[in-house]
């Protein structure tokens, strides 16, 4: 492709054979200067067939980088969406199976809802599910333990904390209807606030120093009053403990003051006691001591005294007498001096 003006097929070489022009006449493809002299020509009018070459070359070389950009561009994108699809699938492929543990159900949820009447219930194992419609929510089934700091007031007024313990389990079968009327977070919004409750309901029956002494009944009561609230959300309660009352300063100087008292009042009735039975042991023996006398001094009658004598008589005689003294002679009654 030749770009410029054509060359005059003149045979001599290095001259143009342009036409003469008139002095009243301007050569074709100039462009003259409104400002300047009729015969004045604009110098960005002189282009020569090199200058004009070059600007032709300049746009074939601005044709092909416009299109091989074009290209790149077109290049690029099929990638992208060459790894958007590839993404696509793999989620796509392990997003359609699901793993349900030992101890738990999983409840299916299409596009978010679940239906009431025929709920899908994965049970342990792997299950598939259709990617980006279901959506699997886990319960736990086995037994799980809650703790709640609750506080309420005895009978007479005295305010009572404590950390109530216990051990529960929901109903598997009726894991969806818990889901859908109370949801996955059942502990805050059903058992703690039941828990402080039931609590509150037991110990308002009691004065306080009738909690401390009737602990192992509170507890057994307090249970079965939970057990009758949680019965309507499917939660059934295995275990039911309170591990420790806790009162204020008043109420535990008070008790520590009554203990003290009562301790006291226990030692002087077991002092009263010891001294009654030292008393009573004392009259006993002296009545004994009576009673045997009495009764000795009438078997000492003189056959039972020589019967005394005979038995404790070693046989021999006394070598030396007291003068005007009898021989002792067995069966002798002494005589009275005179």
């Amino acid at each position: 492709m030749r770009l410029g003006r054509p060359r005059s097929r003149s045979r001599s070489r290095g001259r143009s054979s342009s036409p003469a022009t008139s002095p009243g006449t301007r050569p074709t493809g100039w462009s003259a200067c409104s400002s300047c002299a009729p015969d004045a020509i604009a110098p960005a009018a002189i282009l020569t067939p090199a200058s004009r070459l070059a600007r032709g070359r300049e746009t074939v070389v601005a044709t092909r980088i416009t299109t091989r950009g074009g290209g790149g561009s077109l290049g690029i994108g099929l990638g992208v969406v060459f790894i958007v699809a590839l993404l696509f699938i793999v989620f796509a492929i392990f997003g359609s199976f699901t793993q349900v543990g030992v101890g738990e159900v999983g409840i299916v949820k299409h596009f978010g809802a679940i239906d009431p009447a025929h709920p899908d219930v994965f049970d342990p194992g792997i299950h598939t599910k259709v990617p980006f419609r279901d959506d699997v929510v886990i319960f736990d089934t086995r037994i799980q333990k809650e703790q709640v700091n609750a506080s309420a007031a005895s009978k007479d007024g005295v305010t009572i904390t404590s950390i109530i313990a216990i051990n529960f389990h929901i109903d598997a079968s009726k894991a969806p209807l818990i889901l859908q009327n109370i949801g996955p977070n059942y502990k805050d919004r059903i058992i703690d606030q039941q828990i402080q409750q039931a609590f509150k309901d037991v110990t308002a029956q009691y004065a306080g120093l009738e909690l401390i002494q009737k602990r192992e009944e509170v507890a057994s009561r307090a249970k079965a009053t939970l057990k009758d609230k949680l019965i309507p959300y499917y939660i059934i309660v295995d275990e039911f403990t309170i591990p420790n009352y806790e009162f204020p300063k008043e109420f535990n100087d008070a008790i520590l003051a009554t203990q003290v008292a009562n301790q006291q009042n226990l030692q002087a009735k077991q002092l009263q006691e010891k001294a009654r039975t030292e008393a009573e042991t004392a009259l006993i023996v002296a009545q004994g001591q009576a009673n045997a006398q009495k009764a000795q001094a009438t078997t000492l009658t003189p056959e039972y005294l020589q019967l005394q004598a005979i038995q404790k008589w070693n046989g021999q005689m006394p070598v030396y007498l007291t003068p005007n003294t009898p021989l002792p002679f067995v069966g002798a009654v002494p005589t009275p001096a005179r």
